[in-house]
């Protein structure tokens, strides 16, 4: 059968797959669309496989709401450069829109469903793998439900925090999810946090005060209040509202006022925890050149 540009043009469009790539398809498999269509996406998995090992620690986060529900999905990458490539933003609303319908946050539930091309999620990060050439992988994603909601995504589309809220308004959470962006607070009140935190932390006051020459029981307090101090900081309700109009009011007397509580919050930032692999540009460069010497003339 004669591959035409027509039959490279549909498949092209139906599989997103480069111009090349399709006549191959179409050439290995005697111009049968469908077969091609099934080839191509036989090689993505292939490639993407291959690529599965590099670090992956750019990527954006994606945000959908729906019926009282909101979800964070973290899509990563290699490279900031495709973080912002349209195919690549594309995918990543696909997938938190569709997360947000099936009300879900299960990476691995997330991977096994159907976009509105009919492939499920993984089939067509697999596809835009084969397409673009880096890694890339659905990370992690969040899930909050409620009656009063607050969402942000930073501009730069790496931040994204939920909180929910039982009472208080609209404008409240919004400001709220923004202050968690800012301050970044690690737990919702003190009784959230894990006691060899606390343990941590009265080893490192007690250190600072040993030298103080203070009767025991006075140094006991002091500890006591450096204690309660640091680690108020490292929660919600114990930091001052960073809100341009609190006026140094805390959080807790701000949901006070609201008649407000939180029930929950999530702060994700892209590629948190992610070992980076350090470039270094020179050494890259001179391994290339190296490369280049070591392979044969083929002029010759």
């Amino acid at each position: 059968m004669e591959i035409t540009a027509a039959l490279v043009k549909e498949l092209r469009e139906r599989s997103g797959a480069g111009m090349m790539e399709c006549k191959k398809a179409l050439t290995e498999n005697a111009g049968n669309i469908e077969a091609a269509a099934d080839w191509l996406r036989k090689q993505g998995l292939a490639k993407a496989d291959k690529k599965a090992t590099r670090i992956a620690a750019e990527g954006r986060m994606a945000l959908a709401l729906a019926d009282g529900r909101a979800v964070l999905v973290e899509l990563n990458c290699e490279t900031d450069f495709v973080a912002k490539d349209e195919n690549f933003v594309k995918l990543c609303n696909a997938v938190a829109a569709a997360a947000v319908a099936a009300n879900t946050s299960d990476v691995e539930a997330i991977k096994q469903l159907a976009l509105s091309d009919g492939q499920t999620v993984d089939q067509s990060r697999q596809a835009l793998v084969a397409k673009i050439g880096e890694n890339m992988q659905v990370r992690r994603a969040a899930l909050l439900q409620g009656a009063n909601i607050g969402t942000y995504v930073h501009s730069n589309n790496k931040l994204g925090v939920l909180i929910a809220l039982e009472g208080g308004n609209a404008d409240l959470a919004k400001g709220l999810a923004m202050h968690i962006a800012a301050m970044n607070p690690q737990y919702l009140d003190m009784s959230q946090i894990p006691a060899e935190v606390i343990a941590r932390e009265r080893d490192i006051a007690l250190e600072q005060s040993k030298d103080s020459g203070k009767p025991p029981e006075i140094l006991e307090k002091m500890i006591q209040g450096k204690i309660r101090k640091t680690l108020a900081e490292q929660t919600l309700l114990g930091q001052a509202y960073a809100a341009p109009d609190a006026n140094g009011m805390g959080v807790e007397e701000a949901l006070k006022r609201a008649g407000a509580k939180v029930s929950a919050f999530v702060r994700l930032n892209v590629g948190e925890g992610i070992e980076k692999k350090e470039e270094n540009f020179a050494e890259e460069v001179m391994k290339q050149v190296k490369a280049s010497e070591a392979k044969p003339d083929e002029s010759k």
